[in-house]
């Protein structure tokens, strides 16, 4: 009996001490993954590409603030994340950070003092970047970009995700893969530079992945079955981008590449946060770059639409003719939409190309969970203007002019009319996102 004491003592101390080394011995930083020349200088506007590639801006830039000075609200499981100063100030920004510390936060998510950031910054993708593009985007940031005084609201997670020392160990179950990028062999370079963007830079996978019960991504790239299949941003939708009836699989490459480059092709438009990854991002990307994203999520795509655009479907609906009949004893959704939208997006839910997205088929209206599609029709949505598609277009919203009830009935029309196939919605759900948008 003494014996099995003295052994659970020993347990209890080894466990004790492991828990102190745990939080106390300094986290190893990765350091380059290439040695480049000692006079290695970035092109002139590499490091200012890289940034758009990763779209940093989108998130370290708060509505109406200035070039990331930080300050915008990142909605989470465990609470709100505040996006950081990453401007060169000196006192509340990245000013002096080396490059190494830079680099650090890049692949291992830690700060300069050891303080472990929170997953929102994507440094399970960005551990892809090679070294040349982490040392353009560092040169870009300390000296291409204006220094803001900003000092952000500092992140107050409850109990126990306050604990960042324990993302120590969530960093072991995401983050531990080895550094730097790995082209596929067998496949072509535009393959493989797409491979880059939408695994790396793009961190695609942070939004339009599933996550594991930890929380982590669930996979890093498409030898997971899970990857790009669909994801959740803050109660939103981000659609598969993987399976035969996803948006690059049933379209053409060239589409997809529009959709990345202008937020819209002949079947849909981008809202949301799309619309700003759009508007921030994916518009200053070469032509040739938004075709290598869209070759290699067609490739990596599932079942038989892999291979080409899906044909358009020629039969009238059971819906076209509802809405074409438009009978007096026509139900509330049916009827709300010959009031509200059919003028745009056409009885037979096909809208206008480039200009009115299709409904019939929308992700957007089919996903998972209706709160996009709800905010859409309360708050409107608007696409950007981009080189290729200067104007700018809005929708109109409806928050003022149709009840809970009313909206919940349109969107459930929505959601099965045509061809889709989406459960209902409640007015308790449009209820929640209108009250949601006034606080």
């Amino acid at each position: 009996m003494k014996k099995l004491i003295r052994v659970l003592g020993v347990l209890v101390v080894l466990g004790i001490v492991a828990l102190l080394a745990f939080i106390f011995v300094p986290v190893q930083r990765t350091g380059p993954v290439t040695q480049l020349a000692a006079d290695f200088k970035p092109a002139k506007g590499q490091g200012e590409y890289v940034m758009r590639a990763g779209d940093c801006m989108a998130c370290h830039t708060s509505e109406g603030g200035k070039p990331f000075a930080g300050g915008r609200a990142i909605q989470s499981p465990m609470g709100t994340i505040w996006t950081t100063n990453i401007t060169p100030d000196k006192e509340t920004g990245i000013g002096n950070w080396s490059l190494d510390d830079f680099r650090a936060a890049l692949y291992d998510g830690v700060a300069p003092n050891g303080t472990h950031l929170y997953p929102a910054m994507p440094y399970e993708n960005y551990r892809k970047l090679t070294e040349e593009d982490v040392v353009a985007l560092y040169d870009y940031f300390m000296n291409e970009v204006q220094p803001v005084s900003n000092k952000v609201e500092e992140t107050k997670l409850s109990f126990p995700f306050n604990m960042r020392f324990g993302l120590r160990a969530w960093n072991w179950l995401a983050a531990s893969y080895q550094a730097g990028f790995k082209p596929e062999e067998g496949q072509d370079e535009q393959f493989n530079r797409g491979k880059y963007l939408v695994e790396g830079a793009a961190h695609c996978a942070a939004c339009h992945s599933p996550r594991t019960l930890f929380m982590s991504q669930d996979g890093i790239d498409s030898s997971s079955k899970a990857f790009l299949t669909g994801g959740e941003i803050d109660g939103y939708t981000a659609p598969d981008l993987r399976g035969p009836e996803s948006g690059p699989q049933k379209w053409t490459t060239e589409q997809t590449a529009a959709y990345l480059a202008t937020a819209r092709n002949a079947h849909s438009s981008a809202t949301g946060e799309m619309m700003l990854v759009v508007r921030d991002s994916l518009q200053y990307l070469t032509h040739e770059d938004n075709m290598a994203i869209a070759t290699y999520l067609k490739k990596i795509g599932t079942g038989p639409a892999n291979a080409s655009a899906a044909s358009a479907k020629p039969e009238v609906t059971e819906t076209e003719k509802l809405l074409t009949d438009a009978k007096p004893d026509m139900p509330l959704g049916p009827r709300l939409y010959l009031d509200n939208c059919a003028a745009c997006h056409i009885v037979n839910g096909k809208g206008a190309g480039e200009t009115f997205p299709e409904l019939d088929g929308n992700s957007l209206v089919t996903a998972k969970s209706p709160k996009g599609l709800i905010s859409v029709i309360l708050h409107g949505a608007e696409l950007p203007s981009t080189a290729d598609r200067p104007m700018k277009l809005r929708m109109q919203g409806y928050d003022q002019r149709l009840s809970d009830e009313e909206v919940a009935a349109l969107a459930t029309f929505l959601r099965q009319g045509w061809h889709n196939k989406a459960p209902s919605v409640s007015a308790a759900q449009v209820k929640a996102v209108r009250d949601a948008a006034t606080h």
